[in-house]
């Protein structure tokens, strides 16, 4: 396809961009630690590093690595680690000895660990403590795995705070389950120890693997995307080529409560936002709105990552209001469709634009972004970023016309080697030129905007015609008296499918009959739902992004 969409790009931002500018990211970060050394890099609970001491910590921790625990080049680690000082530590330390990252979400049941583990063959685990008891139970059924690193979240503040937090989970709260690890390793002891060892730096090639980044398993067993170097500095390129001149010469704090371990917030803040010598705000648990909303509260902060859903639970928390806007400008939404209304709410409330991206974790992950001189919400997810290339196929792998809807399909520096040792799953979603098959469907405009409209897979087909629940999702969104709506497509005799809705209620009284008559007044008849549902809340994954493949598979849901 034409890029048509160049001519739509914000002024300075360049068609292409270098994804060699660095040989790999341990390289791309010693710049970053030795320019900003003495500014503050991660915070979390209190406590705070420079890129200094994350420069030093990371160099120790690569140490014990090669010269104790003698993990060689190409070896697999897992981080086993909700948002924490570790966590940074860790990621660049293992990088710096040539390892392959294998992030695993700390939620996984002992099944999805022992799955991810041995797929990726990990020779050594760092977890926290609340979680090495899913670890201890899947020791046994997980051959590759020779060392078991634990932290406490307490690890990198001071020896009475770290006391305190530790005993108050163990004992108080009760988030440290028994574990019993005669060969663990403890991460303090690798960082006093490794300080004394001597550290031999290892060549990387921005073709190595970085991560192994498994996908949510949306459909089957999860897979492991092959991340290099090169891929995941291309998107840094990429999101500094659009961002720079917002970035430039400003103290930047953002607001990182989005896991790590998910792509979006390893590369856009973890990564690209410490290449700019920006600070991250680690929020160990987004769940707690009021907590979060405190540590926003200390910090005049500049940018903030998140879903959906999240932007929409800090919007109905009356304290949120009241925080200092006045350096935000910007908020980048991804990982799912944000919806107009929680988009106007966040203008209306922060004075600054709700700009809306679009990712995969087989893109590492940016594929579009809003432009950032977007005065108003577009319902779009943007413009192909620098050195990206996009098309609308058909069922056949051919080019549609603009404006008529397709399969997403992507190629790019960002996109992926294929799948971990599953050549059969990686040749499913490339194409024999090169397009990586995105499962979306989505249409271009002759400006260049993507829209997308739904995954093919959620897509319900009512009477032969086509019904995309996000644009369901964003009309019952604006409802007076609805939280939250999910809607997915169930089966009738009549019509093949009919949509559902399922909505967590704002206001008590809300009724079905209410919702139905709202719909008929803003929707065409065949897209009205047919059922209604309410429940106390909606099944998400660990980012928060609301699970219609869960509602499909079991869709009913209690309400008080």
């Amino acid at each position: 396809m034409e890029k048509i969409w160049l001519k739509s790009y914000p002024p300075g931002v360049p068609a292409e961009i270098n994804p060699d500018a660095y040989p790999s990211i341990p390289a791309m970060m010693a710049e970053t630690c030795q320019k900003y050394s003495s500014h503050p890099a991660f915070y979390n609970m209190g406590a705070t590093i420079t890129y200094h001491q994350l420069d030093q910590y990371s160099r120790d921790f690569a140490a014990y690595l090669q010269q104790v625990l003698k993990i060689a080049k190409g070896s697999r680690i897992a981080l086993m680690l909700p948002n924490c000082l570790q966590y940074p530590i860790a990621m660049l330390g293992s990088l710096r000895a040539g390892l392959v990252i294998v992030n695993v979400n700390p939620l996984y049941t002992s099944d999805e660990l022992i799955h991810q583990i041995n797929d990726a063959g990990a020779e050594a685990i760092l977890v926290m403590s609340n979680f090495a008891s899913v670890v201890e139970k899947s020791l046994s059924h997980m051959p590759s795995l020779r060392h078991v690193i634990i932290t406490h979240l307490g690890d990198m503040f001071s020896p009475l705070k770290a006391w305190g937090v530790n005993m108050m989970l163990k004992y108080y709260y009760k988030k440290i389950p028994d574990w019993h690890i005669p060969q663990a390793i403890f991460f303090k002891q690798i960082l006093t120890k490794g300080k004394q060892l001597s550290f031999a730096s290892v060549t990387i090639s921005n073709q190595d693997i970085a991560f192994l980044q498994y996908t949510g398993g949306t459909t089957g067993t999860s897979k492991g995307a092959i991340l290099t170097h090169r891929n995941i500095i291309a998107n840094i390129q990429q999101a500094d080529a659009w961002f720079k001149h917002l970035l430039r010469d400003k103290d930047e704090v953002i607001i990182t409560a989005l896991p790590l371990y998910h792509i979006f917030s390893l590369t856009a803040n973890c990564l690209y936002f410490s290449k700019t010598g920006g600070l991250n705000i680690l929020i160990t648990n987004p769940r707690d709105i009021p907590s979060m909303i405190k540590d926003m509260k200390k910090f005049k902060f500049t940018a903030i990552t998140a879903v959906n859903t999240l932007f929409n639970a800090l919007l109905k928390n009356p304290h949120f209001a009241q925080l200092d806007f006045s350096r935000l400008h910007l908020a980048l939404g991804g990982g799912m469709a944000v919806q107009e209304a929680v988009a106007l709410k966040w203008e209306a409330t922060t004075h600054a634009p709700l700009l809306e991206a679009y990712g995969l974790t087989e893109t590492s992950p940016c594929v579009t972004i809003n432009p950032t001189n977007l005065m108003q919400f577009n319902g779009t997810i943007g413009l192909p970023v620098s050195s990206t290339n996009i098309a609308i196929l058909d069922d056949h792998a051919q080019e549609v016309p603009i404006g008529k809807p397709g399969e997403l399909a992507v190629k790019g520096p960002q996109v992926m080697k294929g799948y971990w040792n599953n050549p059969t799953e990686t040749a499913k979603v490339f194409t024999k030129d090169g397009w990586l098959l995105t499962g979306d469907i989505a249409t271009i405009n002759e400006k260049g905007f993507v829209r997308l409209l739904e995954r093919k897979k959620d897509m319900i087909l009512v009477s032969g015609f086509n019904v995309y629940p996000n644009e369901l999702e964003d009309v019952i969104a604006k409802m007076p008296g609805v939280r939250e709506v999910a809607v997915i497509g169930v089966p009738d005799e009549n019509s093949g499918e009919v949509p559902k809705a399922f909505i967590v209620k704002d206001n008590p009284n809300l009724t079905e009959k209410d919702v139905i008559k709202y719909c008929r007044e803003h929707l065409t008849g065949y897209k009205i739902p047919k059922q209604v549902e309410f429940a106390n809340e909606l099944p998400k994954s660990n980012v928060g992004k609301i699970l219609r493949r869960a509602l499909r598979e079991s869709p009913v849901l209690s309400i008080d």
